[in-house]
């Protein structure tokens, strides 16, 4: 054996063994707290200061997170976690629903308007059981939008492809129309995507949204640039303040282009001429001829989904990219 080769023999077996990636064979000095038997005070001090919240980890501080002064955290985790976790499961084109939390299911609004009726029954001069059955016959008039919700989940469901990344349908999550929606989609077994919003008071998910794709907001904000960042077609059935929200927004963000158009459709043409008159806009010169033709009027499912297909197909752009 040469004297080299004997010399990286012995130097090699002087290397030592790799450290164990978390335990020690000693304990460092800090991985012990000071005894009692050297301070008797020393456990109580060192618990306050454990326990203080300026020794809390900044992610996990919830009351250092709240202050106003880490508003833009927040603002930025409202929007990573939702976008994050809609990238990991592939959901890059949607198809959001609007409409009243108050439109129920036609069986459900029956039986609040027969209630209704034998309540007033025992008292027929009740000036507020009167509103409250007037009220109830209007929003079962209405239920019949819950069907076509429904139906209009269906088809967009059916459209989402066999891996299911194709299209999915989007709602605010709650009740009402946007159950309907998402129930249709749950129909046919596609997936679909529910945006909460963290509200004073509590409230409860649809039950109908895929379980891994309903997100709770903090702030409005964050949650209708989610609604929009992937949509293809916002279809809006009669509804509230919240529904009038989304919708006036969108025709804003089309209007002046700040977004690319996208198809606009009011469900329930009778609904929308009385809570929204346009012509009347235009008449007065407040939006232009153009603006009126940012939308359009359907009363069925086949009409929405043939009428975002023709769109597109007059864009001369394809439906889904």
């Amino acid at each position: 054996m040469s004297e080299t080769f004997r010399g990286r023999t012995e130097r090699a077996s002087r290397v030592p063994a790799p450290a164990h990636p978390e335990r020690r064979r000693e304990p460092l000095p800090w991985q012990q707290p000071k005894p009692s038997d050297e301070d008797a005070k020393a456990p109580a001090r060192l618990q306050a200061i454990l326990e203080g919240p300026s020794y809390r980890e900044a992610d996990q501080d919830v009351d250092f997170l709240n202050q106003d002064e880490t508003r833009g955290l927040r603002l930025q985790l409202d929007y990573l976690k939702p976008e994050f976790l809609l990238q990991q499961h592939g959901i890059a084109n949607t198809i959001v629903v609007f409409g009243s939390t108050r439109i129920c299911e036609p069986r459900a609004a029956q039986r609040q308007v027969e209630e209704l009726t034998a309540l007033l029954a025992t008292d027929p001069h009740d000036a507020r059981l009167q509103q409250r059955l007037a009220v109830a016959q209007r929003i079962l008039a209405k239920s019949r939008y819950y069907d076509v919700a429904r139906e209009f989940g269906q088809l967009v469901g059916k459209a989402e492809g066999p891996h299911g990344k194709r299209l999915a349908m989007v709602t605010g999550g709650g009740p009402g129309i946007m159950e309907a929606a998402n129930r249709g989609a749950d129909d046919v077994r596609a997936r679909s995507v529910g945006l909460n919003i963290t509200l004073p008071h509590e409230q409860f998910p649809n039950p109908y949204l895929t379980p891994d794709l309903c997100f709770r907001f903090h702030y409005f904000a964050l949650r209708k640039l989610h609604f929009l960042m992937r949509a293809r077609a916002l279809v809006a059935f009669p509804g509230g303040y919240g529904t009038f929200d989304e919708l006036f927004e969108t025709l804003t963000l089309v209007q002046t282009r700040k977004i690319a158009p996208l198809p606009v459709i009011l469900v329930g043409e009778a609904y929308w001429r009385r809570a929204f008159d346009p012509d009347f806009l235009v008449a007065e010169g407040t939006i232009d001829p153009e603006d009126r033709e940012l939308f359009w009027f359907a009363e069925t499912a086949e009409e929405v989904w043939h009428g975002i297909l023709r769109w597109y197909e007059l864009a001369g752009r394809p439906f889904i990219p």
